[in-house]
């Protein structure tokens, strides 16, 4: 090999190298299962969690064009929840790929400390209308919206924010209202209802140990459902 074509093909592999260093691992489009064993003596099955990809047919209308994230950059994720019934049942959600296996371990913790859920459907079973979730406490998180009495994307758009058990743990805005309005009993936090979260419980530090902010924290509007890690 000539000297001038040597240092170049060196030179080549160098950068090609530096630029492989530099540039960060596309998230894996491959599905992944996140599968726990439950501790002995809990009685529960085994904790399994699905992640795939999803389509803009499956988000139906919970995505459109101009949302802020692609289908590409959401997972769906089918994992066990426990009921308000006390049984194992499966649920779905769609959060962003880069918050999808974290989101998956989070409700195993859910599940292994048995904090109950009632529901918990992806939105464009309620046409994406953020009210009609609430009011059927559905358990949700990605939907292309606005943030709430506002115009901004919500967090909730680039499927970075949960919403979990809407009327044991509603929305309170500065004026006062509730949302959802049949959450207005469970304004009181002194009750400890069954799915309500409360500062410092196992299902409040199953997010917040893992840097996720929880609006029942807030001064001003009080999201006791919420959590987002933007």
């Amino acid at each position: 090999m000539k000297l001038r074509t040597r240092v170049f093909a060196v030179l080549t592999f160098t950068l090609s190298v530096v630029l492989a260093g530099a540039t960060p691992a596309p998230a894996t489009t491959a599905p992944q299962t996140v599968e726990l064993a439950a501790p002995a003596g809990s009685g529960l099955p085994p904790y399994i969690a699905f992640i795939k990809p999803v389509t803009a047919e499956r988000l139906a209308s919970s995505w459109h064009e101009g949302c802020p994230v692609g289908p590409d950059q959401l997972r769906l994720i089918s994992l066990n929840f426990l009921g308000f019934d006390g049984a194992v049942h499966r649920g779905e959600l769609v959060v962003n790929a880069d918050r999808a296996t974290e989101v998956a371990r989070v409700f195993a913790d859910l599940y292994f400390g048995r904090f109950p859920i009632e529901r918990m459907e992806t939105v464009e079973k309620y046409n994406s209308d953020d009210d009609a979730s609430m009011a059927a406490n559905n358990t949700s998180a990605f939907n292309c919206r606005a943030i709430t009495g506002g115009t901004a994307w919500s967090n909730h758009s680039y499927g970075r924010a949960i919403d979990i058990n809407t009327v044991q743990n509603p929305y309170i805005s500065g004026s006062g209202a509730v949302y959802p309005p049949n959450g207005a009993p469970y304004v009181d936090r002194t009750l400890h209802a069954p799915g309500m979260i409360h500062a410092g419980d196992p299902a409040e530090q199953a997010f917040t140990t893992r840097s996720w902010t929880w609006g029942g924290s807030w001064d001003t509007p009080i999201d006791y459902q919420h959590f987002e890690k933007p």
